[in-house]
């Protein structure tokens, strides 16, 4: 009896995780795809390419400028 109760509990946390597992990834999805759709719509209606965006958040944040040259 007494691990029936703790296999209901783990279950049960289980489940829980997977579905909180499961808000962030779907989260995650939206953002990446809202991201995408604002770079193309750049790239389409303005011709702003992916490195000048990423130039100009260099510029705002000096110091992640040395993660592009690696």
């Amino acid at each position: 009896m007494e691990n029936l109760v703790l296999v209901a509990g783990a279950i049960v946390v289980s489940v829980v995780a997977f579905m909180w597992l499961l808000r962030v990834v779907k989260a995650t999805v939206k953002t990446a795809l809202l991201v995408a759709l604002i770079l193309l719509g750049l790239q389409l209606f303005f011709g702003i390419g992916p490195g000048a965006i990423w130039d100009t958040i260099r510029d705002w944040l000096p110091n992640i400028g040395p993660l592009r040259d690696r």
